[in-house]
């Protein structure tokens, strides 16, 4: 099966990392894949020949097909005029069994639909913002418009895939029809994500590590970690640091109000994976404070690390921690919770152990990507299926 793919190669965000994953596990097991993303239009001047796209490359075997763009960020995407005419004549050209969009949150996203039903060839999304489905706040207002805004949208793809029941309820609450939404969580590899040796604590001279990944940004709530962290500091039993890993428009701000002085070492974003995984693998509390969430893959790669997991009950994330494998923290009361929570972690090794393994445990019992790629291929088979019965009817 040849599987159009449109998706994300950068900056560093959870659709990048979806995407890469995804795709490069549909290779490994026989598909024909094409990745359709936004990249810079750029010719060489004598040859009039594309120039190599300066960004991560794809494997050898997955034809790369760039689309021009005015903005792109980690949240969201501004295409050329001619990007959409662009879009409909690769896919023409590529001739797929399947497109599967993993939505960039572009205007591109709207007119996907109608090139695909020109083409007769069935459209698959996977939807990503974040959302919290309990707790009302600025940033889950904003992120309840993008929902409003998507789903009369969504109901014209052949099927969504979302990542959680609570995900699954709000788009049906929108108006898309139940029939067309999947649930197939994000997943992790549990060999190359995995309990090991690390050299990262005795690097930072430390007894404990606190870990947070992801954006410096208003939605991460990153403010109310590095407030309760400050307030702890004399309340620690033993010599204590918080790692903060990720970049945003934040981060020079909270870097000028939280430093060495107060035991936190910014490292910015890392995209060597191994560095990334030796972090975790030597990290003692992985904490996500955040006020909306998706699925976060961080934490995903954080429990697959056998690291004792702290995280917000926003978007699916409290559903993964639920019945004992990591700590639930209310969105609104994140500052506080930490307050307490920080110095008993710090004190009691065994716990967090304990909560390691458990998190472990959970990550391959339902998250393992090896065991939702089967769910994925399961499923492309079936919408294959079921629209080519309809082209034919």
């Amino acid at each position: 099966m040849h599987i159009a793919w449109i998706g994300k190669k950068s900056p560093p965000c959870g659709n990048v990392t979806y995407s890469r994953e995804i795709t490069n596990a549909l290779l490994d097991r026989g598909y024909q894949v094409s990745f359709l993303h936004f990249a810079q239009d750029a010719f060489d001047e004598e040859t009039g020949k594309p120039l190599p796209i300066h960004e991560p490359p794809v494997p050898l075997e997955c034809q790369e097909v760039p689309l021009p763009f005015l903005y792109k960020s980690q949240v969201y995407t501004i295409p050329t005029l001619k990007s959409s005419k662009v879009l409909a004549e690769s896919l023409r050209n590529l001739k797929p069994d399947l497109v599967h969009a993993s939505l960039t949150l572009s205007p591109l996203d709207f007119v996907l639909p109608e090139i695909c039903q020109e083409l007769q060839v069935p459209l698959v999304a996977t939807f990503h913002p974040p959302f919290s489905h309990k707790h009302r706040n600025l940033s889950s207002g904003t992120q309840h418009f993008m929902y409003q805004l998507y789903a009369p949208s969504l109901a014209n793809y052949d099927a969504v895939i979302i990542f959680s029941q609570a995900q699954r309820d709000l788009l049906m609450r929108l108006g898309v029809p139940e029939a067309k939404i999947v649930i197939i969580p994000n997943g992790v590899d549990t060999d190359k994500y995995s309990p090991g040796p690390s050299t990262f604590k005795a690097e930072l001279q430390t007894e404990r590590i606190f870990v947070y990944q992801g954006r410096i940004a208003i939605e991460k709530n990153v403010e109310s970690l590095l407030k309760a962290w400050k307030q702890v500091q004399r309340q620690m039993p033993v010599h204590s640091k918080l790692v903060m890993v990720g970049d945003g428009p934040l981060l020079n701000a909270h870097m000028t109000n939280y430093g060495p002085e107060q035991n936190v070492l910014w490292l910015g974003a890392i995209y060597d994976e191994h560095r990334r995984i030796e972090i975790l693998r030597g990290a003692d509390v992985f904490i996500l404070p955040s006020f909306v969430e998706g699925l976060s893959l961080s934490l995903l790669e954080a429990m697959s690390c056998g690291v004792a997991c702290l995280a917000t009950d926003a978007g699916a994330d409290g559903e993964v921690l639920a019945g004992g494998a990591g700590i639930v923290l209310n969105p609104q009361r994140t500052r506080g919770e930490l307050r307490t929570l920080l110095p008993v972690l710090a004190e009691h090794p065994e716990m967090v152990k304990l909560l390691g393994q458990k998190g472990r445990q959970r990550v391959l019992e339902r998250y393992c990507l090896d065991r939702n790629l089967g769910q994925l291929e399961k499923f492309y088979a079936q919408i294959f299926q079921q629209t080519k019965v309809e082209v034919y009817r």
